[in-house]
């Protein structure tokens, strides 16, 4: 019995994560298309402000609705974990990046989509570890 609500609670946890990390990922990749094709920044410089846009829509939508945040830890605290973990996930998206346009000049989208998917598995697993522990 416990075991089923664990897995159901589990099931329900990535369904939330997986539509809160949708809507980041649209805010994301809409300014970063903005960025790129329209005011001409630099792919790798686009990315970085188009992902911490997101990272903040993110953070809210995470604490407030898809992880049990534990109530003992701050704010603050809980805060600085997920901007630190959203920051190595920056740098693993920065890094496909540059390899994809950069190194073997693939276009600019389908290396954002194909980073974000890899970096998303990274992003719930640390934010589950580190929001509820």
């Amino acid at each position: 019995m416990i075991n089923k609500i664990i897995k159901n609670d589990l099931f329900q946890q990535i369904f939330k994560f997986v539509i809160v990390g949708g809507i980041a990922t649209i805010i994301d990749w809409a300014i970063y298309y903005v960025l790129v094709h329209f005011v001409h920044l630099d792919p790798l410089v686009s990315n970085i402000i188009s992902f911490s846009i997101s990272v903040i829509y993110n953070y809210i939508a995470s604490v407030k609705w898809v992880f049990h945040v534990n109530q003992n830890k701050s704010c603050k605290k809980m805060f600085i974990e997920f901007i630190l973990f959203s920051i190595f996930g920056l740098l693993l998206t920065e890094l496909f990046l540059w390899i994809g346009i950069k190194l073997l000049h693939q276009d600019e989208m389908l290396i954002k989509i194909l980073s974000t998917a890899i970096v998303m598995v990274f992003n719930f697993i640390t934010r589950k570890l580190f929001l509820e522990k």
